[in-house]
C-alpha cells in the first residue's frame, strides 16, 4: 500500500468516527431530556467514571490507556455541551444542572 492509500483509509475512518461521534451525541441529548424529566443533572460523575474505565479496560492499543482517557473524557465533555445547547434550546435547562 501506499502512503496515499493509508491516507484514504484513515479518510474513511474519520468520517465514520465523524458519524458515530454524532450518533452518540444524539443519543446523549435523549438521555438529558430524560434526566431533565425527572430532575437531575447533566453531569454524571459516576457515570463517566464507569465509561472511561469501560474503555481503558477493552482497549487492545496502540492508544495507551491514558490517550484513551484523555480522548473518551474529551468526547463526554462534548456530549455534555451537547446535551446542554439542547436543553437550553428548548428553555428546559434546570438551575445548576452542570454540576
Amino acid at each position: 500500500m501506499t502512503i496515499e492509500d493509508w491516507r484514504a483509509e484513515i479518510d474513511a475512518i474519520d468520517d465514520e468516527l465523524l458519524r458515530l461521534l454524532n450518533a452518540r451525541a444524539a443519543l446523549a441529548i435523549r438521555v438529558g431530556e430524560s434526566k431533565r424529566s425527572v430532575g437531575l443533572s447533566v453531569r454524571d460523575g459516576e457515570r463517566e467514571r464507569e465509561v472511561i474505565e469501560r474503555v481503558r479496560r477493552a482497549n487492545t492499543g496502540p492508544l495507551d490507556d491514558r490517550a484513551v482517557a484523555r480522548l473518551f473524557r474529551r468526547i463526554i465533555l462534548e456530549s455534555r455541551r451537547a446535551e446542554t445547547v439542547a436543553l437550553e434550546e428548548t428553555g428546559t435547562l434546570a438551575e445548576g444542572a452542570l454540576r
